[in-house]
């Protein structure tokens, strides 16, 4: 059953859609929400059914799961828990709607690009089971040069086994050089999924690509289900007289828990830590909570990790820091993290959070803008993510759908592998860190950027965070 921890996470996954027979049965309390109180203090207070029980009196009890009934379901959810509850329109005919995913893009205003919808199974893959049928990489897709760039490789799959790693080139895709397929998937003619095949547990697929000093590599590699560690690098570095420790997160999801403290075993008596979030856009609150409090333990301990903003029909929450399952601390004053667009939600979560009692200082570009959250519950088969809160820090500060702006800018690239040093955002943190400032790169680029936002005000609309934070959806091969 899902986990009814609170999810920070960004936009709607691409996902194939899977079926199964269930609904989601809540415990009702008359005049007070306590199945949204409770989850806040992480206890669970439903149970799977069938269909519906009658216990709820917003249940539909005695029903099928019909397109008629979900659409029902959903309209009842959204009036009672969703954050926009006062703009949704008025009279709503669940008869008009197809089903629960066109009933919500119907009804949502256009300032939610965030409420989603996805199947239970779905949901499970990616936030419990934590794997894939694939080859275990991550892509970018290049059109200036018609190469794949590995973005990165989850260990002990296929491609980590032959030696691909973040930064590599693809240079062939089974028959076809990769600026074949760049021609006929710019021409129609073929898509990415044809150039990588099926996600079948045996399909082969030849490769050729450039490893990051130039050298040619080349290997057959069968696809398999991998295992998604979320933990992409840890390293510790001496930069002037600090030990500087360094890791890779990639996603707030069940299996983190023990991800975190394993990095934080090999951090202990660091003297500044860079955690690296530029693609981890979002996930489970009280892994971030573990993250936040395992940096910085005794300033937050018993101090306001966030409090969540609910629509009218309930009161504000707050949650405390909390070490969860996290077992070591490192107790900084001071943590750099690194961002990108594709850094979203929980990530975002993570220096709001921490910002009111250490000092957090960003390097990157802007974060996708994120300061709301879900409450995953499940209608049939499955699972409704719609906007229920707003997140704010001990200090009532959590306006940031524009996102949160880099104290240094510095540009992403994947031409280096997790850690090197010459990684421009890792690079830039070095600086800052041993130099107490950005460096001229980065404040020259900071007066481009913000000379670019000036200019750009009055002649487009702000950018949707479906296209900004992309990255999220980014395919696994």
């Amino acid at each position: 059953m899902p986990d009814k921890s609170p999810i920070h996470t960004s936009t709607k996954p691409t996902l194939q859609p899977f079926y199964s027979q269930c609904m989601i049965q809540k415990n009702n309390f008359t005049g007070i929400n306590m199945y949204k109180v409770n989850l806040l203090s992480g206890m669970i207070i439903f149970s799977l059914t069938g269909c519906f029980s009658s216990s709820s009196s917003n249940d539909l009890a005695g029903q099928e799961c019909s397109v008629s009934q979900q659409n029902r379901l959903l309209i009842s959810e959204l009036e009672r828990d969703y954050l926009w509850n006062n703009e949704l329109p008025s009279n709503i005919n669940p008869d008009d709607y197809a089903g629960i995913r066109e009933l919500l893009s119907a009804v949502t205003p256009d300032q939610d690009t965030f409420s989603f919808i996805m199947s239970r199974q779905e949901y499970e893959d990616i936030y419990i089971n934590a794997s894939f049928v694939g080859l275990g990489f991550g892509s970018l897709y290049n059109t200036d040069e018609n190469v794949v760039q590995v973005r990165y490789v989850y260990d002990d799959s296929p491609a980590d086994n032959v030696g691909l790693t973040r930064g590599s080139r693809l240079t062939q895709i089974g028959e076809r050089s990769t600026e074949e397929w760049f021609q006929l998937v710019e021409a129609g003619q073929a898509s990415w999924d044809d150039a990588f095949g099926p996600s079948q547990e045996g399909f082969e697929l030849y490769l050729e690509w450039e490893r990051v000093d130039g050298t040619p590599d080349d290997a057959y590699l069968l696809k398999q289900e991998v295992d998604t560690n979320t933990i992409m690098a840890v390293e510790r570095f001496q930069v002037a007289d600090k030990d500087i420790g360094y890791f890779v997160f990639d996603s707030f999801i069940n299996r983190a828990a023990a991800d975190i403290n394993s990095a934080f075993d090999q951090m202990m008596g660091v003297d500044e830590l860079v955690i690296d979030l530029r693609y981890n856009s979002g996930g489970l609150i009280r892994i971030a909570n573990q993250i936040a409090s395992q940096t910085s333990w005794q300033q937050v301990e018993n101090e306001t990790f966030v409090t969540y903003q609910f629509n009218d029909n309930y009161q504000d929450e707050s949650t405390l820091f909390n070490l969860g399952a996290g077992i070591e601390t490192l107790d900084l004053d001071r943590v750099v993290v690194l961002t990108t667009g594709a850094s979203c939600s929980a990530s975002e979560l993570i220096v709001n959070g921490l910002r009111p009692f250490v000092d957090v200082f960003t390097v990157g570009t802007t974060t996708c803008g994120k300061p709301v959250g879900q409450y995953p519950t499940e209608i049939c088969d499955d699972v409704l993510f719609a906007v229920n809160f707003q997140s704010v820090n001990a200090d009532g500060f959590g306006d940031y759908f524009g996102g949160l702006a880099p104290t240094c800018p510095a540009t992403d690239t994947v031409t280096t592998d997790w850690g090197d040093p010459a990684d421009p955002l890792l690079a830039e943190a070095f600086h800052y860190l041993e130099n107490g400032q950005c460096s001229a790169t980065a404040e020259q680029q900071g007066q481009e950027t913000l000379l670019m936002q000036r200019s750009l005000t009055d002649l487009a609309p702000a950018a949707d965070p479906r296209d900004i934070i992309l990255e999220k959806h980014r395919r696994h091969h």
